[in-house]
């Protein structure tokens, strides 16, 4: 029989995951540690887009580490969108003074270090789409949350969905109906309704703007 108590990560996890710079609210965070869980099963690498500072990351690995396979991130480390200066979500300390320019990177590096979890990620630094073009791999997950334009958002979508396997697992981040919500949520909502029509993957779950699906079907 089994267990419907959710596994949840240990305290010294959630502890790193609260003090990492990111927005991902608690209650998302953990549906994101029990999907990548569950993917861990497969025996397959588990892949997010867009990583920003590594607040999720910290789930991600510490999942992929239960599961003995390996957490893998894509991020330019530039900044979205929204995260520019002059825009909401901006944050001046995440930008390099030598060149002016954001640079994530070393402080993703830190969150990495204060949690115990190096050696279960490994770091890819560059775009998005020219990371999938050359990608051979399946992955037992793929977690979308990366740009928040209809370009960036379709780019991860069609880049990385082909690579989850059967059975697997694609999560999609930021995902709002509201068209109020159109600059922070429409184009992974987009995204989350083109995965359920293109009859490949099957909703298992939708917690707040995070939507778990399986895929059930071939393409994307």
């Amino acid at each position: 029989m089994q267990d419907p108590t959710p596994a949840a990560p240990k305290p010294e996890i959630l502890a790193a995951f609260e003090a990492a710079k990111g927005f991902m609210p608690l209650h998302e965070g953990l549906a994101l540690y029990e999907a990548a869980l569950e993917a861990g099963r497969l025996g397959l690498p588990l892949l997010e887009v867009g990583t920003y500072c590594g607040r999720s990351t910290i789930l991600l690995a510490d999942a992929a580490r239960a599961a003995g396979v390996t957490a893998i991130t894509v991020d330019h480390h530039r900044g979205s969108e929204e995260q520019q200066p002059g825009w909401e979500y901006h944050d001046p300390a995440t930008v390099d003074p030598e060149i002016g320019r954001m640079d994530t990177l070393p402080t993703f590096r830190r969150t990495l270090h204060k949690a115990g979890l190096e050696d279960q990620v490994v770091a890819m630094v560059g775009r998005s789409p020219q990371i999938a073009a050359f990608w051979r791999t399946p992955l037992g997950l793929v977690f979308i949350d990366g740009g928040h334009t209809d370009e960036h958002a379709s780019g991860d979508y069609e880049g990385w969905a082909p690579h989850v396997a059967e059975g697997g697992l694609l999560l999609i981040h930021d995902v709002f109906p509201d068209p109020a919500d159109e600059f922070t949520g429409q184009a992974p909502y987009r995204v989350y309704l083109r995965a359920l029509e293109s009859g490949a993957f099957t909703e298992v779950s939708a917690t707040d703007s995070l939507r778990v699906l399986r895929r059930t079907g071939a393409g994307i």
